[in-house]
């Protein structure tokens, strides 16, 4: 376990996250997809957090982290997802027709910790194993509905 320092505290927090674009509509592809990535990238380094693990599907995106106390996981979706809709949009616009409007995500996500029952190595595992082609009955159902 290697602990990170902050100015009074030491830890090793790691979130992974999931999200999607409104009505899974499968926009996330390509040169999106890549410029996407980049952004979530840029994000990371400007607030201070650090992508450990990263997955663009044309319909979902898994993002795995690790960040200080300072950073609660609530803070970096919003920061992510608000920053990339906008970039995205101003970069690609016919985007807006194809989720119907002014919202490139989901209100909701997926977020869980490293260490509740799961690794480090088995959520980069499965991050890196969602990269591989499925087919539409291989879909995961990550909302449990």
């Amino acid at each position: 376990m290697a602990l990170q320092s902050g100015h009074h505290s030491r830890y090793e927090l790691k979130y992974h996250f999931v999200w999607c674009p409104k009505y899974w509509r499968m926009v996330l592809k390509g040169p999106r997809a890549k410029y996407l990535a980049k952004l979530i990238y840029e994000v990371a380094e400007r607030y201070d957090f650090e992508v450990v693990e990263l997955a663009v599907m044309p319909d979902h995106v898994h993002m795995f982290v690790s960040a200080s106390p300072e950073m609660s996981p609530a803070r970096i979706i919003q920061v992510v997802k608000s920053i990339t809709a906008r970039r995205m949009f101003s970069r690609f616009p016919g985007i807006k027709k194809m989720v119907w409007g002014g919202a490139l995500w989901v209100r909701g996500y997926f977020v869980m910790s490293s260490g509740t029952g799961t690794t480090d190595e088995m959520i980069q595992q499965y991050i890196k194993d969602q990269r591989q082609p499925m087919s539409a009955n291989d879909q995961p159902n990550l909302f449990g509905s």
